[in-house]
C-alpha cells in the first residue's frame, strides 16, 4: 500500500505527507529545493497538451515548483482539503481567494474581527474594485442572515480573532452559508491544522499565513489557501466558474475540469499563471521544515499561553485577560479541546499610555509586527497592526485602546511570566 494512501495521524503526516521517497534521480531524502525557471517539455504537443490544461505537469515556475508541490500536499493532508496552493503571503492568500469566487458587483459578509490588513483590503481596496463588503459582529448569525443578499458570493470569518480572540462559530457560519449555497471562507492562521481542521466543522476554503505559526520561525513569508473540494461551483450565481473564460479559449471551470478541483485549478492558473503572486521554492521549503515539528511547537505554545493568561488574571496592574479557554470556555471546548494556541491579549489598567509603556518596558519579548515565532512577541495593535483602521471600528471589533497583543514563544514558562512581572513593575 502506498504510504499516501495510509490512515497517518497528524503528527505523521507533518513528517511525510506530500513526498513520495526516495527521490527518484538522487535518492535524496530530504525535500529539493528546485531554483528552476521553467521545466521542459516532452516534444511541442506535451507542451500545447499542458497549456491547454489537457495534461497534469510542471510549466513554468510563476505556477508550479516540485518543492511547493510537497507543501501544498503536506498542507492539503493536514487540513482535510482535496488540494492546497501555495501564494507569496498570506494576505495574497485572502485576495485572490476573494477574487477567486467574486467578481465586480457581487458582495461578500464578513465578521468584523479581523486582522487590521484583512479589514483594510476588505473596507478600502476591494470596494474600488466593485466588491461590497458587509460586516457583521462575529457569531452575530441574525446579522449575518440579513447581510445576505442575491449577490452575495462567500461569507469569510477568522477561526479566532486578530487580536480580540473571538471564536468563531464555525458549524453555524457553515449552516447559515450552505443554505443560501455559499461557500465558507475560514482564515486559520491563529489555530493550525493541529489545534482545529475548519473543513471538519463544514468550511469549503481555508486560508493560512504560512509565516505564522506553520513555519514558526519567523523566517518567511507565505500563505497558502486549502480546498475542501466539496462546494458545488456549478450554481450558476458564480459565474467565474460557469461562463467561458476569455482567458482560456472558453473554458468552463466547473463543466470543463473536475468540479471538486475547480476552485483550486481557477486560483492556480488564473491566479499564479496569470497575476502572479508565487511563493518562491526557498520559501516553501523553510516552511516544510516548520511543518515537521508543527504538532509540538503549537502544544508548547498552548501550554505556554494558558499559563501566561492564568497569571495576567490575578495581576493587579491588569484590568482583564481573553484566552479562548478563559473567555469562551464553551467554544474553546468544542473547537479546541487539545490547545487554544498562543495567543493572549490583555488590558492593563492606566489605558494606552500605560499599555505602551508596558511593551517597552518588558524584557525577552521582542516587539515586532508577526506572531507565531518560536520567540515571545508583544505589540500594541490599536497603534501599528490596525493603525489603519478607525478607532469606531477597532471598538467595533473589539479592540480596546489599552490591548496588548502577546504571541508566546517556546521559552521556559516561567522566564515569560518572569519578563511580564518585570515589565509590570515599571508600571
Amino acid at each position: 500500500m502506498s504510504e499516501q494512501k495510509k490512515k497517518y495521524h497528524l503528527e505523521t503526516l507533518a513528517v511525510h505527507a506530500g513526498q513520495e521517497v526516495p527521490e527518484s534521480d538522487t535518492k535524496a531524502r530530504n525535500v529539493p529545493v528546485y531554483r528552476t525557471t521553467a521545466y521542459n517539455f516532452d516534444n511541442s504537443q506535451h507542451g500545447a497538451d499542458l497549456f491547454a490544461l489537457k495534461v497534469p505537469g510542471n510549466i513554468y515556475a510563476r505556477l508550479m515548483n516540485p518543492t511547493n508541490d510537497v507543501l501544498e500536499k503536506r498542507l492539503a493532508a493536514l487540513e482535510g482539503g482535496v488540494a492546497a496552493l501555495t501564494v507569496s503571503s498570506g494576505t495574497a492568500a485572502i485576495y485572490f481567494t476573494i477574487t477567486n469566487i467574486a467578481k465586480a458587483g457581487d458582495e461578500i459578509v464578513a465578521a468584523n474581527n479581523l486582522y487590521g490588513g484583512t479589514f483594510t483590503q476588505f473596507d478600502a481596496i476591494l470596494p474600488q474594485q466593485n466588491i461590497t463588503v458587509r460586516f457583521t459582529n462575529v457569531n452575530d448569525f441574525a446579522a449575518v442572515e440579513a447581510a445576505i443578499s442575491e449577490k452575495t458570493r462567500l461569507v469569510y470569518i477568522e477561526t479566532v480573532g486578530n487580536p480580540a480572540l473571538g471564536i468563531a462559530d464555525i458549524k453555524k457560519y457553515a449552516e447559515i452559508a450552505h443554505k443560501h449555497e455559499l461557500p465558507l471562507v475560514v482564515d486559520s492562521t491563529f489555530t493550525p491544522p493541529t489545534l482545529l481542521r475548519p473543513i471538519e466543522h463544514g468550511a469549503d476554503i481555508v486560508i493560512h499565513s504560512l509565516s505564522k505559526w506553520i513555519g514558526g520561525h519567523g523566517a518567511g513569508i507565505g500563505g497558502a489557501v486549502i480546498d475542501a473540494g466539496t462546494f458545488n461551483w456549478k450554481n450558476p450565481k458564480f459565474a467565474l466558474y460557469n461562463e467561458p473564460d476569455r482567458g482560456y479559449h472558453g473554458l468552463r471551470f466547473a463543466h470543463d475540469l473536475p468540479l471538486n478541483l475547480a476552485f483550486i485549478l481557477r486560483l492556480r492558473t488564473v491566479g499564479l499563471r496569470n497575476q502572479g503572486p508565487t511563493l518562491a521554492p526557498d520559501a516553501a521549503w523553510i516552511f516544510l521544515q516548520g511543518v515537521e515539528s508543527l504538532p509540538l511547537r503549537v502544544a508548547k505554545h498552548s501550554s505556554n499561553a494558558l499559563k501566561v493568561a492564568e497569571f495576567l488574571a490575578k495581576h493587579p496592574k491588569v484590568a482583564w485577560v481573553k484566552y479562548p479557554t478563559l473567555s469562551e470556555p464553551e467554544l474553546a471546548k468544542q473547537y479546541l479541546p487539545d490547545g487554544a494556541g498562543g495567543m493572549v491579549v490583555f488590558g492593563v489598567k492606566g489605558g494606552s499610555a500605560e499599555a505602551r509603556k508596558l511593551v517597552d518596558s518588558v524584557p525577552l519579548f521582542s516587539i515586532l509586527a508577526n506572531v507565531g515565532d518560536a520567540k515571545s512577541l508583544i505589540i500594541h495593535p490599536a497603534s501599528t497592526t490596525h493603525s489603519q483602521v478607525s478607532d469606531e471600528e477597532q471598538r467595533k471589533a473589539g479592540l480596546q485602546p489599552e490591548l496588548i497583543r502577546l504571541s508566546i514563544g517556546l521559552e521556559h514558562e516561567d522566564d515569560i511570566i518572569a519578563a511580564l512581572e518585570e515589565g509590570l513593575a515599571q508600571i
